[in-house]
């Protein structure tokens, strides 16, 4: 009986984080499983969304890093309102993430090779590309240029902040013209494209890497499929906009696991210093 009657305060449920389902292949995960196969599916190989404190983990020496401008938030040049005000959006996106915006850089050694990485978050609003994600890129792209350093760029997002409009639009711009002054002073700039890269951030500086590299399966766009279809009225190609698709079409120059991902970058690096 007692198991019967057992009042809810007495059950036993598994704290919340612990397992996790694969969007693919629906199999459990265990998060100790996760974190040692550095979030890629053990049964099927699907590659979970991450963020950048699991890039940062899976990549840095020993997740041993110095953040880069911290302190960077959204201001709210428009007054834009929605469903809600874009301010109360910020700071209630802030509260839940424990970011201050879409995107972190820090500055580290990757197999003992000094390297700065500028990660997008796509829990924060959409990983979209607003003047904070802009001034953290460009920002960084100067602190490599003044010190040396090779860049890499991971991008995760769903395009531009709306709710900044042309100020979110200006930022293809800015970070585009960085990147030039950085293939000037001939400093390696990796591209990583993750599930999801799409609108602006593919038309500006997802593209532009001296080597652009993605993960399996990942989704990479300028307009969604659903737009696209319902633009043209036919039926898309198979697997259209999976980093392998674009890859055969000349986009990518290669596709990496990302348990591969760190020995892989390491040796580029390697090549470009030589």
């Amino acid at each position: 009986m007692k198991g019967i009657i057992t009042t809810t305060e007495e059950k036993k449920e598994a704290p919340d984080g612990i397992w996790n389902k694969c969007p693919n292949c629906k199999k459990p995960l265990h998060y100790s499983e996760q974190v040692e196969n550095q979030y890629v599916c053990h049964y099927c190989g699907y590659h979970l969304r991450i963020g950048s404190k699991e890039y940062f983990a899976v990549l840095f020496d020993n997740n041993e890093f110095t953040e880069l401008f911290p302190d960077l938030t959204s201001g709210d040049p428009l007054h834009f309102e929605d469903t809600k005000k874009y301010t109360d959006r910020l700071t209630e996106t802030q509260f839940k993430t424990g970011l201050k915006d879409a995107i972190r850089a820090g500055v580290g050694k990757i197999d003992g090779q000094d390297l700065v990485i500028a990660c997008m978050d796509f829990n924060f609003i959409g990983g979209s590309m607003g003047s904070v994600v802009g001034e953290k890129i460009a920002r960084s792209i100067d602190y490599c240029i003044a010190n040396k350093v090779p860049f890499l760029m991971i991008s995760k997002s769903g395009g531009a902040r709306m709710m900044e409009a042309a100020f979110s639009l200006m930022q293809m711009a800015k970070t585009s013209a960085k990147l030039a002054l950085l293939s000037q002073a001939k400093i390696p700039y990796i591209s990583l494209l993750t599930d999801p890269t799409t609108g602006g951030v593919t038309a500006s500086y997802a593209m532009l890497g001296d080597i652009n590299i993605a993960e399996p399966g990942a989704l990479i766009g300028f307009a969604g499929p659903r737009v696209i279809k319902e633009t043209i009225k036919k039926d898309l190609p198979k697997g259209f906009q999976t980093a392998e698709f674009v890859q055969e079409h000349g986009f990518l120059d290669f596709i990496v696991d990302r348990r591969e991902m760190k020995e892989k970058l390491a040796s580029f690096i390697k090549m470009m210093a030589n």
